[in-house]
């Protein structure tokens, strides 16, 4: 299968300059160019195949190429930059036999100058990711895998009821019983030791506090002056005495069968006035 190209970068408008031997080891130089007078303009792409990167020069109508310039790497002797210009390079061209020459171009926009730049960067820094990414790989694969599958005969047990509390839990007092309620504070409860067991209340002495009948007194003498005294009660016979009377009146009662009448008719004849009526 045939290696597709990718274009990078393109410039319409580039001029190449012929350019005098090196100088010194530091460098180029733009202004020992002739930069009035460029020997070819034409267009300008950067494009890649597979993990090579060429600079091609081709004519603008047509699109035939003038020259091209293989990129192994970035910087490099095959694409350097001036010494006093951002916007002039000097290319290492090779031909199909592998001969080469050296040429300079340049830029009229600053702004072209620094895209070339930037493409072929990015270029080299994604081959730099791409090996480093299928060198992890292989480490990865080289490794020795974990084996975390159960072995014969092995068996797991697995937890799922609910997790037991250490804090003892209160006796719900809506379960029908009499709920106590809790001591106030101070008040002798029972108290629970930081080893579990319980301490009994401690005995209280009952207190009998005298009643205030001073308090009493003061709110009956408001109404001494409303209230009449009550009468005397009547003086009450001996038991002997009582009894003795009950039984001559039974006596006499016994004897007399008209009695009831007899004196029911005296004490009416006793205090009538009025002749009229007869007495039985």
């Amino acid at each position: 299968m045939a290696d597709y190209e990718r274009v990078l970068c393109v410039k319409n408008e580039v001029f190449v300059f012929k350019i005098p031997p090196r100088p010194s080891n530091r460098g180029y130089r733009a202004a020992d160019w002739d930069l009035q007078n460029p020997q070819w303009t034409g267009r300008l792409r950067v494009v890649s195949r597979d993990k090579r990167l060429f600079i091609k020069l081709e004519e603008k109508s047509s699109g035939d190429l003038f020259a091209q310039c293989p990129v192994e790497t970035y910087p490099s002797v095959a694409v350097e930059s001036v010494m006093d210009s951002s916007r002039y390079f000097v290319l290492r061209l090779m031909d199909e036999n592998g001969r080469t020459a050296f040429i300079g171009i340049g830029f009229s926009d600053r702004g072209d100058s620094f895209d070339l730049n930037v493409s072929l960067q990015d270029h080299f820094k994604q081959l730099k990711q791409e090996d480093e990414l299928v060198k992890a790989t292989k480490e990865l694969e080289s490794a020795p895998k974990l084996d975390l599958g159960f072995k014969e005969g092995q068996t797991i047990k697995i937890n799922i009821g609910n997790k037991k509390s250490d804090r003892p839990k209160g006796k719900s007092s809506s379960g029908g019983g009499i709920g106590l309620i809790a001591p106030p504070p101070g008040s002798g409860g029972i108290k629970i030791s930081p080893q579990g067991g319980a301490i009994a209340p401690q005995q209280q002495q009952s207190t009998v506090q005298p009643q205030n009948t001073q308090s009493n007194a003061g709110n009956l003498d408001l109404f001494n002056d409303f209230i009449s005294p009550a009468p005397a009660p009547a003086p009450v016979q001996s038991t002997a005495a009582s009894s003795s009377v009950a039984q001559a009146q039974l006596q006499s009662a016994g004897n007399d069968p008209w009695g009831d009448f007899t004196s029911a008719g005296s004490n009416s004849s006793s205090g009538n006035t009025d002749n009229d009526w007869i007495q039985f």
